[in-house]
This record gives C-alpha cells, structure tokens and sequence, in this order.
C-alpha cells in the first residue's frame, strides 16, 4: 500500500509546488553536489537573507518531498496525517488566496537514484546554480551505474540555466570545471586554487584565548579581499560554503564586503564537524550527519592536524550506499584512520573492514551506536579530540550524545526530533 501512496502524493506535490512557483515567480538559487550542500546551502541564505525576501531549504530537505515542503514554508510532518491536512491547506491557500511569498528560494537538491533530480527540475527551475564538490566515489553510487553517473547527475541542474546565468562551482573540482564548458552559463569558480575568481587562502583555525573557535580564511575577489571567519565548527572545508556564498554574492552584485559582514552570522549546520565539549575534558568534533569516503577523509584530515590533542580517537561507523567499491573505500579509509588516530573505534558490519587486521589495543570494534557510546565512556580523558562520523542510519550522534560534558548540549547535535529519536 505505501508503495502505491507515495508515487501520487509525490506527483501531487510536484503539480502543486509547481502551481505555486509559477504563480510568484520567485528567483530560485538551486544548491547541488554530493558533499557540503546544507552547509553551503545555509552560508548562501546568510549573504542573500540580508538583501532579499527569502526562504531557504530546512535541515536537509532536498528530495522530491523536500523541495515541495520548501516551496510551501512547511515543516516535514513525517507519518502525521493531521500534519498533512495542514501542509495540504497550506498549498491550497497559496494558490488560491493572497500571499506575501519570498522573492528568492535557497533550494538545495540532491538525488539517492537516477532520475531523482530530473523530477526535482520538473518542478523548479534554477535562475542560479551553486555546485560542491563531485568525488570520485559519491555517496549513493550503489543506486547507479558509475560514480560518473552520480556525477552527471548532480551536476544536471547547470544544464537547466538559461544562457548567461550565473553557474558557481568549486576550481579545484575537476568534474566541475570539465563540464561547466558544456553548459551557456557565465560561470564564476571559489575554493583554494590559484585560479578561482573568489579564493581561499591561509585557512588555519581561528582561536580565541588559544582554544579552538572555529576556522578562517582569507578571501580574496580581484582586488577585493577580506577575512572569513567560521565559528563552531572545524575543517579545512569549512570555509569552502562561505567561498561559495560570496562567489554567488558577486554573481548577485552584492558587494564583497557586505557579503562578508553577512557571513558574520552563518553557523555550520548540526553534525557538520561541530566542536562540542565532551566527558573528562575531551573535545569532540561531531561530523555525525552522514558519510561517505570524501568526507571522512577530509575530517581525517582534521582530527590528525588539530592543535594540542593529547590523543586522537576516530569513531567511525559504515559507510553506506557504496555498493561494489564498500569493501575497497572501507579498507582504503581504515589506513588513513589508522594513520591519523591514536585510536580507531569501527561501528557497524562494514566498518570492521576500517580494520582488516583485526580487534587491538588501538582498534576497537562495536556492532551498534549504543554499544559504542557505553564502551567510550569509560575509554576518554582529559585532552582527548574525538571525531565521531558515520553514515545516517548508524546514528552515531547518540555516541555524541553519550559523551557530552553538558547533556543540554544535545540540542546541538543532529537527529533530535521526535520522529528521528523513536527510530
């Protein structure tokens, strides 16, 4: 039966999100790629909340139920049906009574099988498009042919924009600047590389009193330049949403420096390399929202360069969704663990393969979340930074959770509504 519903309450949303659309005319800046999209996503709506009426993708609401709930302000109401009544009433009184409706909508959009975007673009079509990075082994690619068929995908809403629009990738992504000569857009590149229009340099963490605050950057756009600053989270790749928001700032004609000022109020979305203060004054850096082989890399990356660690403990639950190359990247990922951690603790079935050689004094194995956290608690001390990072399903936030030096802090991790928590 839920098979046959949700096909036409997707299509019925798809109808009526594009009625709406196409009655307010709102400018659409569509936020694509397969890592850092919330996070771009959010810095994006920070520089363009300050200029324009605008509404912006909630959490990670990206899908074909996603971008509908967006178009109509809505919150996700899960399995409540009273809760559709009230999106369904919502809809209705956008399209039959006046409404003051934002001038411009952030959507970010993603895809977890072929064709999820082309039903996405049926819907909305992009007057801007912000792209992130395309890795060689996407998350999802056990739904597709090849990692290049993710790729292409993600990438489909370039192909949408009208000749001389504005098209924002990162310089340093080679599927990205490959394909961007395939499309009619006016493309403006961010990121590290000495050719991006708006560029990184000099990103270091940003401290305050010598603890570790955040991440900063200097930003540079022709003879334009300045610093951004990230609070609350830490990564070499925190900084990358923000180049991504000026970079759309300049194609929008905002003026770096305001744009700038902008960023002053962005925070990283929850689970997006997070510093949280954790038991026995450990420092846990909570990349807990979900995971590929990119991404753990980079946040490998993190915890084996962050300052006066003591000990390095990386928790690391399955990757999922990788299909024939999981074996491969597990494996692959587990030597880079094994070389930026003191401690390797593997969540999950196929996490163990983080580990070939087997359980030891540096690598420990746990079947679930649950039995990770209890074990963890009595393993961290003093000086300890602790990455913890798995995909959705292994919830490894509840490990954060376990390890809080403040329970209260839990409203800062992922996953804590009522709907997530009962699963």
């Amino acid at each position: 039966m839920k098979n046959l519903i949700k096909p036409l309450v997707t299509f019925a949303l798809a109808i009526i999100a594009r009625a709406v659309l196409r009655r307010y005319k709102p400018q659409i800046v569509m936020v694509t790629g397969s890592v850092g999209k919330t996070s771009t996503k959010d810095a994006v709506a920070a520089v363009l909340g300050t200029r324009f009426f605008m509404r912006k993708s909630e959490k990670s609401f990206n899908s074909e139920f996603g971008v509908p709930f967006t178009v109509f302000g809505v919150d996700n109401p899960w399995n409540n049906p009273f809760a559709w009544l009230k999106v369904a009433k919502k809809a209705f009184a956008l399209l039959l009574l006046p409404n003051h409706y934002p001038n411009m909508l952030v959507l970010e959009v993603g895809s977890g099988k072929p064709g999820d975007l082309a039903q996405i673009l049926k819907i909305a079509t992009p007057d801007v498009v912000v792209v992130t990075r395309l890795p060689d082994i996407p998350v999802h690619v056990e739904a597709y042919a090849s990692p290049e068929a993710v790729q292409e995908e993600e990438f489909s809403p370039a192909y949408a924009l009208k000749a001389s629009a504005p098209l924002i990738i990162p310089a340093d992504d080679a599927y990205a600047v490959n394909n961007a000569v395939r499309t009619s857009a006016r493309v403006i590149t961010y990121g590290r590389m000495s050719d991006a229009m708006v560029r990184l340099t000099d990103s270091d963490y940003f401290k305050e009193e010598g603890e570790v605050v955040g991440m900063q950057a200097v930003v540079k756009y022709g003879e334009e330049g300045g610093t951004v600053r990230i609070r609350g989270s830490v990564g070499a790749t925190q900084t990358l949403p923000a180049a991504a928001a000026l970079a759309t700032a300049v194609a929008l004609q905002i003026p770096l420096v305001d744009a700038l000022a902008a960023l002053e109020a962005y925070e990283p979305p929850a689970g997006r390399g997070r510093l949280i203060r954790g038991l026995q004054g450990s420092t846990i850096i909570d990349d807990t929202y979900n995971s590929s082989p990119a991404a753990v890399e980079q946040a490998l990356e993190t915890l084996a360069s962050f300052p006066r660690a003591k000990r390095r403990i990386a928790v690391l639950g399955d990757m999922l969704e990788l299909g024939r190359y999981s074996v491969m990247e597990h494996e692959r990922i587990g030597a880079l663990a094994r070389a930026s951690a003191d401690v390797v603790a593997a969540v999950g079935i196929r996490a163990r393969g983080f580990a070939p050689g087997g359980a030891s004094e540096t690598t420990l194995f746990f079947d679930s979340a649950q039995a990770a956290a209890e074990a963890l608690k009595d393993i961290v001390r003093k000086g300890d930074v602790i990455l913890i990072k798995g995909s959705q399903s292994i919830r490894t936030e509840r490990i954060v959770e376990a390890l809080l030096a403040d329970p209260a802090d839990a409203e800062l991790l992922v996953r804590q509504e009522k709907a997530w928590r009962k699963r």
